[in-house]
């Protein structure tokens, strides 16, 4: 036999108290027809009023008005009472004993702390914003919901009124517990969003949050990396995640989702048009130009082969010409801060590339990069470093020229975004090689001069660690590579130096790597 908190409870009586106010008349109004009385706080009762539905005001319960500028209304036994008590025979005999009304449905809504901090992070007045009888309701709802439905979400309210008006007034028990987790996990969001923003700052010393919150998005993903791994999509708690809009095409998977951070990231790294090929999440080819059409056309030239479903960032909007530039480029994804409306027309026309509206944004302070490792997490900081000219040692006796000079510099903020062991090769601001993801730096290097062919020669190289032999030198130096760029730091750097010198390399050490596993 099921139990009572099994059954359908009709709603006969609601308390409605919500700072957001949408669809509130409406969803009023619906319960109202459904013959269920309403009564309600302050600022609610008035819009439910406003709308002309009939709802009592919660403090003719109470005796109580407001106190202290509205910070103690709800907090009441003649309202907590009705919610919390059980409909057990010794409850309702309790209930009649002190003359409480019970309610079979609360709806309630929180101070937005989470917006007010977002819109003004130095604000004095933040504790106003902590809601206190807001989540006092919603958690003696959630509490009781063998007996009371409680709604914390808008976008729950349709979904309510028409299993009401399905099953004549009534809540299922499976309704009334989902609505009630849902109740706790908002209470548990808010208060952790409230925590963190009135924790001290983090010291120099220990810059990591002492716990960090992520909470499921309704992003749905079809499938991890392979079609027999589930997956799902967590932001973190009080830290808005980086906004994109899917324009075009089916929603992003989670292998889409790795190849968008990445191409974002590169192309965020050049003050110019700038165009990022990306292929399991490392880079293909990349490259500046005058404009968007000519940053895409290099950066596509770089590895014809590679670019085969390829996802494309680029940093400027997407103008009519610029899709020109990818005729015959099977593309997967495409992202950019905007497209004009031409261009989309000619996206259109290719029905299998998914088009993505986002902006490239360099890593802040408050960025994080979060990884799994033996059932941890393992965050660290997202990599912000910038090459500055005076770290630049030169360890060889042949000098690079001013326009080597500025090709290093781009391979290196390029290589920095390649899977170790990596390297760029270069020409002005374009690449013509990248090897990537390789067990060493020679063969990586190998790579690289291969996808190049002839580019190679008169190419710079950046290396995103040190060369641990001379042998990925040696080949650089066949290939016909003019300068190198690496950070330095092997037992063996004498015997690299020497051969670059033999080779006729100009070679540059910055005394710090930029690793990618």
């Amino acid at each position: 036999m099921p139990s009572e908190g099994d059954l359908p409870v009709r709603v006969e009586r609601a308390l409605l108290s919500v700072d957001d106010k949408t669809g509130l008349a409406e969803f009023a109004r619906g319960l109202v027809d459904l013959r269920v009385e309403l009564w309600a706080t302050g600022g609610t009762r008035k819009e439910v009023g406003a709308a002309g539905v009939p709802v009592g005001a919660a403090e003719d319960l109470t005796g109580v008005s407001a106190w202290f500028g509205g910070r103690v209304k709800t907090l009441h036994p003649a309202l907590l009472g009705g919610i919390l008590a059980p409909r057990t025979e010794a409850g309702l005999r309790e209930m009649r004993e002190r003359a409480l009304r019970p309610f079979d449905l609360v709806v309630v809504n929180l101070y937005p702390f989470e917006r007010h901090l977002a819109e003004h992070p130095d604000a004095a007045d933040r504790e106003e914003y902590v809601d206190i009888g807001g989540v006092t309701l919603a958690r003696a709802g959630a509490k009781n919901h063998a007996w009371v439905t409680v709604v914390t979400d808008p976008s729950d309210y349709a979904p309510l009124l028409a299993e009401l008006r399905e099953h004549g007034g009534a809540v299922s028990a499976a309704t009334r517990l989902r609505l009630a987790a849902k109740a706790f996990r908002r209470t548990t969001a808010y208060d952790a969003a409230i925590a963190a923003a009135l924790a001290p700052p983090e010291s120099p010393d220990e810059p990591f949050p002492e716990e960090v919150r992520f909470r499921r998005e309704p992003l749905r993903l079809r499938y991890g990396e392979n079609p027999h791994q589930r997956a799902a999509v967590y932001g973190r708690v009080g830290s808005p995640p980086r906004a994109f809009t899917v324009v075009k095409g089916d929603a992003l998977s989670y292998t889409n989702l790795l190849d968008v951070d990445t191409a974002l990231g590169i192309v965020a790294e050049f003050p110019g048009p700038s165009a990022a090929i990306v292929k399991h999440a490392t880079p293909c080819g990349v490259a500046s130009g005058a404009t968007v059409r000519e940053a895409l056309e290099r950066a596509i030239a770089t590895d014809p082969v590679a670019r085969y479903g390829c996802a494309i960032a680029v940093n400027r909007p997407v103008g009519a010409d610029d899709t020109a530039a990818m005729k015959g480029v099977f593309v997967d994804l495409l992202v950019a801060p905007g497209y004009e409306p031409v261009a989309l027309e000619h996206l259109g026309h290719r029905p299998k590339v998914k088009v993505v509206r986002a902006d490239p944004a360099p890593p802040t302070a408050s960025d994080w990069e979060a990884r799994s490792a033996l059932g941890r997490l393992l965050l660290q900081e997202a990599d912000r470093r910038e090459l500055v000219a005076g770290e630049l040692r030169p360890v060889t006796t042949h000098a690079a020229s001013p326009e080597a000079m500025c090709a290093l510099d781009f391979a290196w903020r390029v290589v920095r975004h390649a899977k170790s062991n990596a390297i760029v090769l270069a020409q002005g601001a374009r690449t013509v090689g990248i090897g990537s993801g390789q067990p060493t730096r020679v063969k990586a290097v190998e790579l690289a001069c291969e996808v190049a062919g002839d580019r190679a020669r008169g190419a710079v190289l950046a290396s995103d660690a040190f060369f641990p032999f001379a042998d990925g030198i040696e080949v650089a130096g066949r290939a016909g590579v003019a300068a190198v760029i690496q950070p330095g730091g092997s037992l063996r750097d004498p015997e690299v130096i020497a051969a670059a010198e033999r080779l006729g390399i100009a070679m540059y050490f910055t005394g710090w790597r930029v690793f990618r596993h």
